[in-house]
């Protein structure tokens, strides 16, 4: 039983020994490989698995699609297909440079610019200005220019909505985020596009609008930050992965073909980084696409770079002695600029006010690449506790570039033995004079004990635990068990008074809870915790509890609990007794009764003499007697299975006898009958 607590607490310490905030990782290339190993449905599935093998550096996987990716864009931009189908065959030709041709590229540009004067939805504003876009950028010999830039752009923003949300089409009054976004990425198409500068004004009102979708954000507690959606074009619902990153896309992209600044604090940048990396590993291609793809433009945006702090292991051993690692890397784990990072404090979360470790800088491994802390302080105990860190950059201009966050609160679990004294077990009267019997208890070892007691005591049970610095240790779980012989079973928190854990059991106050049940009780003790390495559960000992009879209306037992495996065990073995047999009649009765039975057959040879029956008439050639001896022997074979039924077989085995007996004796007396029918004609006829 101790073995049980001790892997569901090494489980549990598991879960917390994963690493904190990574970046991309070799998993993420592993994964790709297998969400990305099917052949691509569309071009959209096609560019999407390409952009991850290009962020991802998967070289050989990315021209392993090449081939087949190529001729679907040339079939594609040659056909009059769907500007979605478009806008994506151009994307992936922009990675795989297909050998496309220039007139065809003038073609689709003079359909694109005369959607974009003309839409019907955002989207096809969005595929159309996205097309314009990679055309202008894979042939400068196309003219991808747009003539009327401020009504193009004044078509977009008049979908826009004041909380910074857009509409999908001017009939559709619902606004999303993920709209917003694609609206966003759409306004910088159209000022790339555009052959003279955009009015700043315009550029102004649409940098307000993307402040005012950020004040929609949400937060989690430990600076996480992602949009959310409600709504997209009535027909699907989105969730926070394409929202947020339909938002990154966008104001990435308008940050890049704009000057000045965006108003947007690196913290914020830094959540959002947080949130893409907090979702693991998608199990997806279309989540793992956006995750990847919105970390890569994050990764390279103007605004702000946020910088990953991460650690590798976040479970120390007091046992053991380790070292405290950090790394810091961009979302994409390239190398960070120049830089410190400091322990600013740390503290045990049971005692905030009292420091462990004040303003300690890490020593950086150059070989490694991760800043180190030597050696846990002297008074770092078992438990768990907050370590802050803080990012600092070598270069002052650094600091407008990249995000670090501030002080970084990160959770460190110290592990060690938790020693257990001064154990006892004690059963007294409820009058404080009278005698009582006290046991004591090694629970680190296989003490048991026997105790009996009355429903007019009580039992009082103790013990202290110290962490390795001889510090009170309180763990998150202490449970005393009792267990009747009936498999009843009844479960108390064990309360911490002081320096000991304590318990007392008023049986008369109990009584009701046990049920009145009277007899032996297993009593078992529980003690658990994260950080605590020797979690156990084991036997105390038994108690022969002595209670009075239960009342009339008291409450009953419930029934003991059903083993679930117990359905795939033995069977009870079913026994039957077979009724005897009748008494058999004499046998001379017998003898007598097969008489009267045999009677009528000997009736029946008689009559057959003294009707002259002979075999004259059977036939003389070969063929024809032939048949007729062999419908003689299947009659003769016919009445043997009779006999045979009668001595040994069962009904059905006789039936089916009998099918393959009859069938035959159709045939060969069918050919016989035929035989004797044409010969008496032929004899009538003479």
């Amino acid at each position: 039983m101790a073995t049980q607590v001790t892997l569901v607490a090494s489980a549990f310490l598991l879960l917390l020994s994963l690493p904190f905030s990574t970046s991309i990782s070799h998993s993420h290339r592993s994964a790709a490989i297998n969400l990305f190993a099917t052949s691509p449905a569309s071009l959209e599935d096609a560019y999407e698995a390409l952009r991850v093998f290009e962020i991802l550096g998967l070289e050989e996987k990315k021209t392993h699609l090449s081939g087949d990716a190529c001729q679907k864009v040339l079939e594609n931009l040659d056909s009059a297909s769907s500007l979605k189908d478009l806008f994506y065959a151009l994307k992936v030709n922009n990675i795989l440079k297909c050998d496309v041709n220039s007139n065809a590229l003038k073609d689709i540009a003079s359909r694109l610019k005369a959607t974009v004067h003309d839409p019907s939805t955002l989207l096809d504003i969005y595929y159309s200005i996205g097309g314009l876009v990679l055309i202008k950028d894979q042939d400068s010999n196309v003219d991808a220019y747009l003539a009327d830039v401020d009504r193009v752009f004044q078509s977009i923003k008049a979908l826009s909505q004041s909380d910074g949300r857009w509409r999908y089409s001017s009939d559709n009054p619902e606004s999303s985020t993920y709209t917003a976004g694609l609206a966003i990425e759409a306004l910088a198409g159209v000022i790339s596009l555009a052959s003279s500068e955009i009015d700043q004004s315009k550029v102004n009102i649409v940098k307000n609008d993307i402040i005012k979708l950020f004040d929609v954000i949400e937060k989690y507690d430990d600076g996480t930050f992602y949009f959310d959606d409600k709504f997209v074009g009535g027909e699907e619902q989105r969730g926070s992965l394409s929202a947020t990153s339909s938002v990154v896309r966008g104001f990435t992209s308008f940050a890049a073909v704009t000057s000045g600044e965006i108003n947007l604090p690196g913290d914020i940048i830094l959540g959002l980084a947080k949130f893409f990396l907090g979702i693991g590993i998608p199990g997806n291609a279309k989540d793992f696409f956006n995750q990847v793809e919105s970390l890569a433009v994050l990764e390279n945006n103007r605004i702000s770079i946020p910088l990953i702090l991460s650690l590798p292991e976040t479970v120390y051993a007091l046992t053991k002695e380790g070292q405290l690692k950090v790394k810091v890397n961009t979302v994409l784990g390239s190398a960070a600029p120049p830089l410190t990072v400091k322990l600013a404090h740390a503290f045990s979360t049971g005692a905030k006010d009292s420091a462990i470790i004040d303003s300690k800088e890490l020593q950086y491994d150059q070989e490694s690449g991760f800043h180190v802390l030597d050696a846990f302080p002297k008074n770092v105990d078992v438990g768990t506790y907050m370590f802050v860190f803080e990012i600092v950059l070598h270069d002052s201009g650094s600091e407008k570039v990249f995000a670090t966050g501030g002080q970084i609160h990160v959770p460190i679990y110290v592990t060690g033995f938790i020693k257990i004294n001064n154990a006892e077990i004690t059963v007294a009267d409820s009058d404080p004079g009278r005698a009582q019997t006290q046991k004591k208890l090694d629970l680190a070892g296989n003490d048991v004990v026997s105790l009996s007691a009355n429903h007019l005591q009580k039992l009082k049970f103790s013990f202290q635990l110290t962490t390795p610095h001889g510090h009170v240790f309180k763990p998150q779980q202490a449970f005393f068990k009792m267990r009747h012989e009936t498999k009843v079973e009844h479960i108390f928190m064990v309360g911490n008074i002081g320096k000991k854990f304590e318990i007392i059991l008023d049986f008369l106050g109990l009584v009701e809870k046990l049920f009145y049940l009277s007899g032996r009780y297993d009593i078992e003790l529980t003690v658990g915790d994260a950080v605590m390495e020797n979690s156990f559960l084991r036997l105390l000992g038994h108690l022969d509890l002595d209670l009075p009879k239960a009342p009339e209306k008291a409450a009953r037992p419930p029934p003991p609990p059903v083993d679930p495996y117990s359905r795939y065990g033995p069977k009870e073995e079913i026994t039957h007794i077979f009724r005897a047999p009748e008494k058999k009649p004499p046998l001379n009765l017998s003898l007598i009764f097969l008489g009267l039975i045999l009677l009528p057959s000997i009736g029946f040879l008689v009559g057959l003499l003294r009707l002259g029956a002979n075999l004259k008439n059977f036939p003389s050639s070969t063929v024809p007697a032939t048949f007729g001896i062999l419908f003689h022997v299947g009659i003769a074979g016919v009445l043997l299975l009779y006999v045979f039924f009668w001595l040994k077989l069962d009904l059905f085995t006789t039936l089916k006898a009998f099918g393959l007996l009859g069938a035959f004796l159709m045939f060969v007396g069918h050919r016989i009958l035929s035989h004797v029918a044409l010969t008496s004609a032929k004899l009538k006829s003479a």
